[in-house]
């Protein structure tokens, strides 16, 4: 079927809406990259088989099983407790669901409407049977996220069902491309890939331009460590995406879109091009759309896994077959981007946006979020935390709020220290630092003005929690390895002074370091950020600017005390065995590969520190936990 007018998209979409209400039952199978990756595909074949001969019965995950008529459902964001199943029309929603669980699911819940408590998801005393009713979610304000997990993420005709493609039509058949624009940019959207420049702003100088040829270009290269929100978008929504290209591209006169996605997301890529091979055919991507003269077409482009091809004059050096390399600003962007011609960069997020802000408006898109952030923002929450997974709430939320409201403190009641926000080009927040002035960051509102005191940046939305047992050295360490790492080398200044960074934090870690290093590490980490080219190199440096703003003490302690507190840093280990725990059952003298531990048996051993490599296997095969690190 072909959407040609306003109208048969309202038809389509009442057709879509009763093909879903036929249903009894729907088991939403999450089928995102981490639930996929700990068994959901498993999960969802027995369901399939278990279901296969029952009437009115939806398995939302998979295509092509023709005697169930399947869907599929993107991220359910509560990602530490997945496999995560939802039932429909009861609400349920079942966490760490395992194949054995299939057949009392189907029994109880798909046939007899009961719930399988057990699999609720619960906090202490207390048991949560709905999304809803969970912190995790019902604290959450879900704009771009909206989709994700409560429709089918493969199908075209769910998105529409839910209102899809509306903010297209009112764009094309009540809007002209400058009132699209101006509306954009009365929102105050900025781009959520870091920087946090206005996207209204973005558009005007493009619609400004001479130059009549002119691209719409999504970057979907998220590049920084722990972080998967734009996946989960690709992924779990990928019409909406598509939807604000579409817009992207009227408002601002252009006919050709590129979706550039980094190599390790081929989920990302696969429902991409189901999403366009459906938009396609239905006549919602291509030539004339909605019978209007606008015609727009759409490309997939995979990035090769260069972290700078995040920045936006390598990814479209890259998208033109060149090597990702920035280039000297200006001409920026906005000028001459892709093949020269004038372009309009966004990141997922910030086209996930666009639906929203055309159907409901820019003063409504003012209401959430601070002055001057408005809006909401996509976070990943990983690390140390008990509730890792993908989250979206308004700007202006503190981290305090994230970490202890959403995210539900951290694991097994050990102490925060700190979380490093903004990936390797971001810094780390804490609120208990050295610095008195920085200690407040986690109540500080999270918008992009505010937190740049800290020496830190919102960046695309990755966040670290650590607690206690994170070495801050080595924290500034891995970070600067992997900047360092992934820089391009077109600049002297990130080629060689995020190398000489590192050098000093390896040194340090080593045990080797001096307090003049400090001093050396804060004069290189100042020249680096202001004479870089491109923003890479200009904010590799803010994660050891921020560690040693806020834990200065801890590298005074490695530099003068030869001491890791958290007992991280190899180097600086000290194995010892409690006289009162060890047996002298010899089994760690037996495998010390040094030779480092003496003693008779039944008697306790002692380790000759000068001869220890601190390998830690002793600690690894002692059955009494009689061995110690200092």
């Amino acid at each position: 079927m072909s959407i040609a007018n306003v109208e048969a998209l309202q038809k389509y979409r009442k057709e879509a809406q009763a093909a879903i209400k036929a249903y009894d039952c729907r088991i939403l199978v999450c089928s995102g990259t981490g639930c996929v990756a700990s068994g959901a595909e498993k999960i969802y074949d027995e369901l399939v088989k278990l279901t296969a001969g029952i009437d009115h019965v939806s398995v939302e995950m998979q295509k092509d099983v023709p005697h169930i008529g399947t869907l599929k459902t993107g991220c359910q964001g509560l990602c530490e407790y997945g496999p995560l199943l939802r039932i429909e029309p009861y609400h349920y929603q079942y966490v760490k669901v395992q194949v054995e669980d299939c057949q009392e699911i189907v029994d109880e819940t798909v046939c007899a409407g009961r719930p399988v408590e057990r699999l609720f998801y619960s906090c202490g005393e207390e048991v949560y049977e709905q999304p809803n009713d969970i912190p995790f979610l019902n604290k959450q304000t879900r704009i771009v996220l909206e989709n994700c997990g409560n429709i089918d993420a493969e199908s075209i005709s769910e998105y529409i069902a839910a209102g899809g493609f509306s903010a297209l039509a009112k764009a094309l058949t009540e809007m002209t491309p400058a009132q699209v624009v101006d509306e954009v940019d009365k929102s105050g959207l900025r781009g959520r890939g870091g920087g946090g420049f206005p996207a209204g702003r973005k558009w005007k100088q493009v619609l400004a331009q001479e130059e009549m040829t002119r691209y719409v270009v999504c970057n979907g290269d998220e590049g920084d460590p722990g972080a998967f929100m734009d996946g989960s978008v690709m992924e779990g929504d990928p019409y909406k995406l598509i939807e604000g290209m579409l817009i992207a591209g009227y408002a601002v006169g252009a006919s050709q879109g590129y979706i550039y996605v980094r190599a390790e997301y081929p989920l990302s890529v696969k429902r991409l091009r189901h999403a366009i091979e459906e938009a396609e055919q239905i006549g919602l991507l291509g030539d004339n759309i909605l019978g209007t003269n606008y015609s727009f077409h759409l490309n997939i482009n995979r990035g090769a896994g260069a972290f700078v091809c995040g920045e936006g004059s390598a990814l479209t050096a890259s998208i033109e077959g060149k090597r990702g390399m920035p280039r000297v600003k200006p001409p920026r962007t906005v000028d001459k981007g892709l093949w020269e011609k004038p372009t309009v960069l966004n990141n997922v997020e910030t086209f996930a946006n666009i639906p929203k802000i055309i159907l409901e408006g820019s003063d409504w898109f003012r209401t959430i979020g601070t002055e001057g952030s408005p809006g909401t923002k996509t976070f990943s929450i990983t690390g140390a935390i008990a509730n890792t997974g993908l989250i979206e709430v308004p700007m202006g939320t503190t981290l305090r709020e994230i970490i202890y409201d959403i995210g539900g403190g951290l694991k097994s009641g050990a102490e925060f220290k700190g979380v490093q926000i903004g990936g390797p080009s971001g810094g780390c927040l804490t609120d208990k630092g050295t610095d008195e002035s920085l200690a407040q960051a986690l109540d500080t509102p999270l918008d992009f003005d505010s937190i740049k005191k800290f020496n830190a940046i919102v960046g695309s939305g990755g966040l670290v929690v650590m607690d206690e047992n994170t070495c801050m050295v080595d924290v500034a360490k891995f970070f600067m390895g992997f900047t360092q790492r992934e820089s391009c080398g077109k600049c002297g200044p990130c080629r060689i002074g995020t190398k000489r960074m590192l050098e000093i934090l390896e040194k340090i870690s080593d045990g080797k370091g001096e307090l003049e290093d400090l001093d050396r590490l804060e004069k290189l980490a100042k020249f680096v950020r202001s004479r870089s080219l491109c923003g890479l190199g200009k904010s590799a440096p803010l994660p050891v600017i921020s560690t040693l703003q806020n834990f200065r003490d801890e590298y005074i302690e490695h530099i003068v005390d030869k001491k890791c507190r958290a007992h991280v840093c190899k180097a600086m280990r000290a194995y010892v065995i409690d006289p009162d725990k060890c047996k002298g059952c010899t089994k760690c003298a037996r495998n010390c590969p040094a030779g480092a531990i003496t003693g008779n048996k039944k008697e306790a051993h002692t380790i000759d520190t000068a001869k220890c490599i601190k390998c830690g296997a002793c600690m690894d095969n002692c059955s009494f936990d009689a061995i110690q690190v200092r």
